[in-house]
């Protein structure tokens, strides 16, 4: 008997927000850019920092998991947050999932390693333009002053109430990604549409 699954396509947590995001760009005369980056490859991995496999998942990967707290390592379109002592976030272009878990479980080998495929968890939102530091400061207990949040760092925190990752990207002027579950990204959303209201 022939399957005859629907394909339902997929639809951003963020998808009905677009509109407003744009017009929020337009509008603020570029002092704050919002933009939603949806369906970004995330993959937590655990592993032992110390151990055999941390450092040959480096190398299968071309680039060595961060081991300073709260920093951020990139190679080409590939990015690792160090979220604590034996995790780290692996963020890539939609749709390289099996292929980044696949070439960590094969490098690791017999060592213990947990890797697990989180892309559906968060959606991202691009923050940047120059008042971006200010608009996020507004709920975000963080300090962040480029001398204490510059580039290439990234922390578990807070903004509006809600949990999220934020990075503060290390390209010029390429701003911050806010990395919120799925079921709070409309809410936080809101949230920065209305702080950024003060940039219009």
């Amino acid at each position: 008997m022939a399957d005859h699954a629907l394909t339902v396509p997929l639809r951003s947590p963020l998808a009905q927000y677009a509109d407003r995001l744009a017009a929020a760009t337009r509008t603020s005369d570029g002092a704050v850019r919002l933009a939603e980056l949806p369906f970004l490859t995330q993959v937590d991995v655990r592993l032992d920092a110390k151990g055999a496999a941390a450092e040959a998942v480096g190398l299968a990967l071309d680039l060595p998991l961060p081991l300073q707290p709260n920093t951020v390592v990139r190679a080409g379109e590939l990015t690792a947050l160090w979220l604590g002592p034996d995790e780290w976030l692996l963020v890539a272009p939609p749709g390289g999932e099996r292929d980044l878990e696949g070439r960590i479980r094969e490098a690791a080998g017999e060592e213990p390693v947990s890797v697990t495929d989180v892309s559906a968890q968060r959606t991202t939102l691009l923050v940047t333009g120059p008042r971006a530091h200010d608009l996020l400061a507004h709920g975000c207990p963080l300090d962040l002053h480029p001398r204490a949040f510059g580039s290439g760092r990234c922390a578990q925190t807070t903004l509006g109430r809600t949990q999220i990752v934020l990075v503060a990207r290390d390209e010029p002027r390429a701003g911050f990604w806010v990395l919120v579950r799925s079921s709070f990204a409309g809410y936080l959303a809101d949230w920065l549409l209305d702080a950024a209201a003060e940039y219009v």
